[in-house]
């Protein structure tokens, strides 16, 4: 299995290094981020918007080392608010944030996440749209679900996501349903040891279902998070089942990936939100976009042993 190879080359320097100066990098990258700053990603957004999409915004970047990297997040969400001001899309344009990037794991780091992220959440509520807290590791994930539960006292619409290859997430989904959250469910694409998490493919598909189907009948507002066709479908059912509107779930899918479906089910009138990074500390998420599918992997060795 490739996959927990190359997650554990996520967190190598070494590898980084590799990786950042192999010829065929840059080309591949650019397939999954779509630009470097935010100045090149906004009309990626309005591309988006006018072919009847949305976009949950990515700055990417989560193994910092310092406040000042903290706070350099911090204005980095805040710079991209701004200019998402000025394009007025309300909730077509809403963005995902790793607390980890706030600072979460630095001395006090639950404090310093909540602290950083919060101006960020209320900039958001200000020009009309939201933030989704995404998950990472399960050591992070009660940090995480606090800092969710205080952000939603003033701001109820704040989203949060869960991941089905975890065994705790069924509880997790529960709770999250009967509060009435904005809930994305994703498979999950951090390495997890056996004890926290599924490791077969088709349990953690089973488990997807499960969770969705407790997303579907609750209260909130499911987000489905997933490339998988056979899961689209699943979702679909199960959204009819529950005698759910369009207006009352939406898909996810990220930027790079599958994009004629995107266009598909935003034809068939579901909201279909692209999940779209940008910035130049992109190494973690890419090789988390390789581990995903083994496709990715070949196109990039294709890429490396053709360029140059």
């Amino acid at each position: 299995m490739l996959g927990p190879v190359i997650l554990a080359a996520s967190r190598s320097d070494r590898m980084r290094r590799f990786v950042s100066a192999a010829p065929g990098t840059k080309q591949v990258v650019a397939r999954f981020i779509a630009g470097e700053n935010v100045g090149q990603v906004v009309p990626v957004v309005q591309d988006a918007v006018a072919k009847g999409l949305a976009v949950t915004l990515d700055v990417v970047g989560e193994d910092i080392t310092t406040r000042e990297q903290a706070y350099a997040a911090r204005d980095a969400y805040l710079e991209l608010i701004e200019h998402l001001r000025a394009l007025d899309l309300g909730t077509q344009a809403e963005m995902s944030v790793k607390l980890s990037m706030f600072g979460q794991a630095l001395e006090d780091g639950h404090e310093l996440a909540l602290a950083n992220v919060r101006p960020v959440v209320e900039a958001a509520a200000a020009i009309g749209t939201t933030v989704t807290l995404d998950a990472e590791d399960h050591t992070t994930l009660d940090s995480m679900f606090t800092i969710h539960e205080e952000l939603r006292k003033d701001f109820p619409q704040t989203g949060c996501v869960i991941q089905a290859y975890l065994f705790r997430t069924e509880a997790d989904a529960r709770r999250l349903a009967a509060s009435g959250s904005r809930v994305r469910i994703v498979k999950g694409a951090y390495k997890e040891p056996a004890e926290v998490a599924y490791q077969d493919k088709a349990e953690v598909d089973k488990a997807y279902v499960r969770v969705l189907r407790i997303l579907m009948e609750g209260d909130g507002y499911p987000m489905i998070g997933s490339h998988d066709p056979r899961l689209i479908s699943i979702a679909q059912e199960l959204a009819r089942r529950a005698g759910r509107k369009l207006d009352e779930y939406e898909f996810q899918m990220l930027y790079g990936i599958r994009g004629e479906e995107h266009l598909r089910l935003a034809a068939e009138g579901h909201r279909m939100r692209v999940y779209t990074a940008y910035g130049t500390d992109w190494y973690g998420y890419f090789m988390r976009r390789l581990a995903e599918k083994p496709a990715n992997l070949l196109f990039f060795a294709r890429s490396i042993l053709t360029t140059g």
